[in-house]
């Protein structure tokens, strides 16, 4: 870094110039660098290489007569918590020790930083002495701190009660990528408001919900979570709130407030901590007698959880990393609204996220940031449609590109173009069966012989409620049940299926989901059969003499296994 600007030396560079630890030149270049970045000559030092941080540490203290303290005979644990603002720590580097009557012991590694002191000193009402610490000590020291502290934090919002409620550092989410912070300045930010709303996030999240209803009638108004893929109702606050609910949950998400003729979409992210974040997703509808308003719970975590815990066979899971790691191809994955496709996606997409590969993806909407993937959201209004974004991917030098919707036949055709052209393509469809998903592209009017040549693999998919670990039971089902529901007579005397009970633990005896997959690799037989024109029971029958398991057959070995029941088997599946 070079500069015609003559920078003034500070009485630190001077000392460290006369201490032999740097020249006159490393001394003015990091004065400037430091003050570009904000922070202190001696941060700038030692963290760019620059000078060693204990030499640095012994200089500063011969020069100004401050004792080295040593910070690791310091429990982090004693220090004062929630005196000083985590925003104050970071933008001073400065740490409070602790404190002894009305006087604030901070550790700093330049005792020249006044402001740091004196802006401390005005927060807390407390007067402030600084103790000089060694920099790389420092800042280990107050990562820990804020860890800790962040910590206690997230331990604290499972018994979260109204007070604070409305602290909590909510955002609204622009869809073009800029973040706006709403705060707690609106017109509708009345506080008994924020805190119940607060309090609405925060429950669902706590309670593993995907979705939140905010529903208003003529003479009452329902709150309802959706928890392991079943709606429950939580609370009826008082129907004259109505609209100052919807006004203040259209101001989180960044809408207009005034416009409640039209649906409108929004984003809310709340941060629980520095290292965790939750995206809701929200949508209203104009009804009757007021706005609905339905929040999907967006956790990052989700798409992190990695192939094992996501409930795939063996066999199936095989199939799937085999098709992901084929150097061209269409990956499909279908099923309804709900049914963990996205998921399923991203859990691929986080397989194959590497530095020597290149991924784009179109969705409507990004639901999960993914670091590492070009992520397009999908804007009608400006043009930018899935088929549009495609065009564009295909001129970026793609090895894999995921298409959130196949919803129309231009999407369809450069899809199968790019599969067809040594590319890698995952994408969703909306049928209810892997063999309909085929139908569905010729009916689309994609031809049978470019379906057949670019399409790998299918997975249809449904989520059923995972049996409660602590209190599911046995249940006694006579032989011929269990025969017409489906399972081999053969194996119907060693076979014991459990049933749902109910325990604090859990929801009505059922705890998480489990995923019901129907994995069909399109092997030569079934492509014959695509290209004579077989229709979906045509290839559901080859498929099966190929040995893929039917979606209820899936869901029957589930329950075999006692990971849910035989009534969720009935619910989530049909013959």
């Amino acid at each position: 870094m070079t500069s015609n600007v003559v920078v003034p030396l500070s009485g630190v560079a001077r000392r460290l110039i006369a201490d032999n630890i740097i020249n006159e030149d490393t001394a003015r270049d990091a004065l400037q660098g430091a003050a570009q970045e904000h922070i202190s000559l001696v941060s700038f030092l030692v963290q760019n290489g620059h000078a060693d941080g204990y030499a640095v540490a012994q200089s500063i203290s011969e020069e100004f007569g401050a004792p080295l303290f040593d910070i690791d005979a310091l429990s982090v644990e004693m220090m004062p918590k929630e005196l000083v603002d985590a925003k104050l720590i970071r933008q001073h580097h400065a740490l409070p020790l602790f404190q002894r009557g009305k006087r604030l012991f901070i550790g700093v590694s330049d005792p020249t930083n006044l402001n740091a002191q004196d802006e401390i000193k005005f927060h807390t009402g407390l007067s402030t002495e600084a103790i000089l610490i060694e920099e790389k000590a420092l800042s280990a020291a107050i990562e820990k701190y804020l860890d800790d502290e962040e910590s206690a934090f997230g331990q604290k919002l499972a018994s979260l009660d109204e007070a604070g409620l409305e602290d909590l550092d909510i955002e609204a989410v622009d869809e073009s990528g800029l973040d706006e912070d709403v705060g707690d300045n609106s017109e509708v930010d009345e506080t008994p408001i924020v805190r119940f709303v607060n309090k609405v996030l925060i429950d669902a999240i706590q309670g593993g919900a995907s979705d939140i209803h905010f529903e208003p009638y003529e003479k009452t108004y329902r709150i309802r979570f959706r928890t392991d893929g079943v709606l429950k109702e939580m609370t009826r606050p008082p129907q004259n709130l109505a609209m100052r609910l919807a006004a203040r949950l259209k101001v989180m998400s960044q809408m207009d407030i005034s416009e409640r003729r039209i649906p409108q979409d929004g984003r809310i992210k709340m941060k629980l901590s520095k290292t965790r974040a939750i995206d809701f997703r929200v949508n209203t509808l104009p009804t009757l007698f007021g706005e609905k308003i339905v929040l999907r719970i967006l956790d990052p975590t989700s798409a992190q959880l990695g192939i094992d815990a996501l409930g795939y066979e063996e066999d199936q899971k095989k199939m799937f990393l085999e098709a992901l790691h084929q150097p061209q191809g269409m990956i499909l994955v279908t099923g309804p609204t709900g049914s963990g496709k996205t998921v399923s996606l991203y859990t691929g997409l986080n397989i194959l996220n590497t530095d020597e590969r290149n991924i784009s993806s179109a969705e409507d909407p990004v639901e999960i940031n993914l670091e590492g993937i070009n992520q397009v959201p999908v804007n009608a209004k400006v043009g930018l449609t899935f088929a549009e974004s495609l065009r564009s991917f295909l001129r970026q030098d793609p090895d894999i590109i995921m298409v959130g919707e196949i919803r129309d036949l231009e999407t369809a055709e450069i899809s199968i173009k790019a599969a067809q052209t040594g590319h890698m393509v995952m994408s969703t469809l909306h049928t209810n069966s892997a063999p309909e998903t085929i139908t569905r592209l010729l009916n689309m009017g994609v031809p049978a012989f470019n379906v057949a040549t670019s399409v790998s693999l299918i997975i249809a998919q449904r989520l059923a409620r995972r049996l409660c670990e602590y209190c599911s039971e046995p249940a006694e089902l006579p032989k011929e049940t269990l025969i017409e529901e489906g399972f081999d007579e053969k194996e119907i005397d060693d076979l014991q299926i459990m049933r749902p009970v109910g325990c604090d633990k859990c929801n009505n005896g059922y705890k998480g989901r489990v995923g019901i997959y129907e994995v069909v690799k399109i092997t030569p037989e079934i492509q014959n059969i695509i290209m004579e024109g077989g229709n979906s029971l045509d290839i559901g029958r080859v498929a099966a003499e190929c040995g893929f398991n039917t979606l209820r057959e899936s869901a029957l070995v589930k329950a075999a296994k006692g990971m849910t029941s035989l009534e969720e088997v009935n619910r989530v599946t049909k013959d």
